[in-house]
């Protein structure tokens, strides 16, 4: 004979479980006054419904939350930050383990070592850090969670100088799935170490990174070139001979959009050239930028000193909550005339607010980092390509996505392989593509971990692989 149980009574029973735990924190389900807010997450095409969220008070309401997820055979999902496009951070019928209340820093100035809680963002990071003159270099977006950018990797404004966000990790505490939290480090668990580094979320919730923190502003030399349609083919040739022999300190993103109308700069599709310089000699700085604009004069530009959290906030108005967002991305190592007239009619045919892509300048010490020491996969990459679309109207979706994944196949041929899996949307890849995005070799060491780690899964709400 079987028992049955209401919806009310089940979200009731798990209630008691989890206060039977001890959790610091709250506990949602479904009814509760607040339900609809706590379920919601950063991209507005993902409209989930969990059973239960635990809003973490302190890292030990992690473990409890694991361990009941898995006894129950509940599907996870951890929340970080909360800036996940693929939307990860919920779940139909789950369980979501909220850390976005933990967002401590500590820094360690003389040592130069930033201690950072799950659930801290960017612009947490970067006021701790500069009030040493430090940075740890994360990515380009201020409210992006510290968590889920480390995991994935971590692409920035000093990722030619200092690498991306995991080279600058140097210890994490982490969750597994039988509940046990594990030191990892180059001396402790390295297998463990280097699956978090870029492998995603697949092993455990980490509940404490400790990174390498480099010195840095308060004020650094950055800014903008900005060019119309008319002067685009020129700057692009001109761009591709000058990042051939860019010091390390300077890296570079292009960017084609319609910019934000409150930045005052019209409503037409531009080519955006930034810079971020990390080092202190501003003056070296000012010549290398003067080559560019030697070569192709823009229109206007910005390039004055700034303040580092500033500069970190500054394409926030691009990526605000609720919108819906889609996104693909690729590697390639050429700007030769093909590629440039694919990247700029599509440029040309994007005519709206709230689409664009940008033009990631790899090398440096990124290219320096040996292809084994971390899952990220491609480290001879001269540039990354990530196509993102933002906009309010379901009734965009078709065409907004239509556009990303046109621009996506027509770059295909130029791709040099591997996937960056914070630039990924989630569903829009088969079974077994995120192994796929790592290559071979790290994909095979990354199912090993898994099957180490997680054999049953419980941790599969992410760009998945499986045991």
């Amino acid at each position: 004979m079987s028992i049955g149980f209401g919806e009310t009574s089940i979200n009731g029973l798990m209630r008691h479980q989890l206060a039977g735990q001890q959790i610091a924190g709250d506990v949602v389900v479904a009814g509760d006054p607040g339900y609809d807010e706590a379920r919601r997450v950063w991209n507005g095409m993902i409209d989930r419904r969990p059973r239960a969220i635990v809003r973490a008070g302190a890292i030990s309401d992690i473990g409890p939350a694991v361990t009941l997820a898995r006894e129950q055979g509940l599907p996870l999902a951890v929340r970080g930050g909360g800036h996940s496009v693929a939307g990860h951070g919920t779940v139909d019928g789950g369980l979501v383990l909220d850390l976005g209340t933990l967002r401590a820093v500590a820094v360690d100035a003389r040592q130069r070592t930033v201690r950072v809680q799950p659930g801290a963002t960017l612009a947490d990071v970067d006021r701790a850090t500069q009030a040493h003159r430090l940075a740890v270099p994360l990515g380009v977006v201020s409210g992006t969670g510290v968590a889920g950018l480390t995991v994935g990797g971590g692409v920035g404004w000093l990722t030619r100088q200092h690498g991306l966000t995991i080279d600058n990790l140097i210890a994490a505490d982490v969750v597994t799935a039988s509940g046990e939290t594990v030191r990892v480090s180059e001396q402790e668990n390295a297998e463990l170490f280097w699956g978090i580094r870029g492998g995603g979320g697949n092993f455990g919730v980490v509940s404490s990174f400790t990174y390498r923190a480099h010195p840095l502003g308060p004020g650094v030399f950055a800014g903008t070139l900005i060019y119309r349609q008319h002067k685009w083919h020129q700057a692009m040739l001109a761009y591709e001979a000058w990042t051939r022999d860019l010091p390390d300190a300077l890296t570079c993103i292009v960017s084609f959009l319609v910019p934000p109308a409150g930045w005052d700069l019209g409503d037409q599709t531009l080519m955006l050239v930034g810079f971020a310089w990390a080092a202190p000699d501003h003056g070296e700085a000012r010549r290398v930028v003067a080559d560019l604009v030697a070569a192709a004069p823009p229109d206007a530009q910005i390039v004055e000193p700034v303040q580092w959290t500033a500069w970190q906030s500054s394409v926030d108005e691009l990526f605000p909550r609720g919108v819906r967002a889609y996104w693909k991305n690729t590697s390639f190592d050429r700007l030769d005339g093909p590629v440039i007239d694919t990247l700029l009619r599509h440029a040309g045919q994007q005519a709206w607010r709230g689409t664009g892509f940008d033009i990631h300048h790899m090398g440096g010490a990124f290219g320096r980092v040996p292809q084994d020491a971390t899952p990220f996969p491609n480290r001879a990459a001269r540039y990354w390509l990530n196509i993102y679309g933002f906009w309010p109207d379901p009734a965009q979706d078709r065409p907004r996505t239509a556009f990303i994944r046109g621009l996506a196949a027509d770059m295909a041929p130029a791709a040099t392989g591997g996937q960056y899996v914070n630039f990924m949307t989630a569903g829009d890849r088969g079974p077994g593509a995120a192994v796929a995005g790592y290559g071979a070799r790290a994909g095979e060491r990354l199912a090993a971990l898994k099957r180490r780690y997680d054999p049953g899964n419980v941790f599969r709400l992410n760009h998945n692989i499986a045991p």
